[in-house]
């Protein structure tokens, strides 16, 4: 998830005109084989204008993934894709789609549902596949943990502006890394 962190950083900060892929989603995340990330399928993607932050757009990404103002008035913007990359985020963590059935059956999106866990019962909501059987759950890892769902709650919020940028999200990502490293 760092990889693709760091490639919507450049998509987004890289250059004097910012690119929003649009459809930001696993299926769209290749590995190569040394595990390393690379974002691809840029079919829908835009070039926004350097004045402007967003544009309307009728090609919508994938359903689960895209951003609310995306999906209800087809603003794309570098906030949608940070929105796309939090719920990734999330699925990566829980190992649910954000589509999933049992979620989807209790009136919950994936982001409810992680909110409803956070901070309390959080482990409940974490795919338990993430540990070896070997390794103990600590506290250690358990605040590395809190401190990526809070980053992916901060990159899901409703609006874009509320948001947090791609920038922010590396920055983060580094100091979650950093302390779990030097505890």
């Amino acid at each position: 998830m760092f990889d693709v962190a760091v490639a919507v950083e450049y998509l987004h900060h890289g250059t004097d005109t910012p690119i929003v892929h649009c459809d930001l989603k696993p299926a769209n995340v290749l590995l190569d084989e040394d595990m390393v990330a690379h974002v691809g399928d840029f079919g829908i993607s835009k070039i926004l204008a350097v004045s402007k932050s967003m544009a309307h757009t009728e090609t919508l990404g994938t359903l689960g993934y895209i951003a609310p103002e995306y999906g209800s008035e087809g603003i794309a913007s570098t906030g949608g894709d940070v929105y796309s990359y939090g719920i990734m985020l999330m699925e990566v963590l829980a190992k649910r789609r954000p589509t999933d059935e049992e979620i989807c059956n209790q009136n919950l999106d994936l982001r409810k549902w992680i909110t409803q866990a956070f901070p309390g019962t959080m482990m409940d909501v974490v795919d338990g596949n993430l540990f070896s059987e070997e390794e103990q759950i600590t506290s250690k890892s358990e605040i590395c943990i809190a401190s990526i769902i809070e980053l992916a709650l901060d990159c899901t919020k409703e609006t874009p502006e509320s948001r947090i940028t791609m920038k922010d999200v590396v920055k983060r990502l580094n100091n979650i890394k950093n302390v779990f490293l030097e505890m």
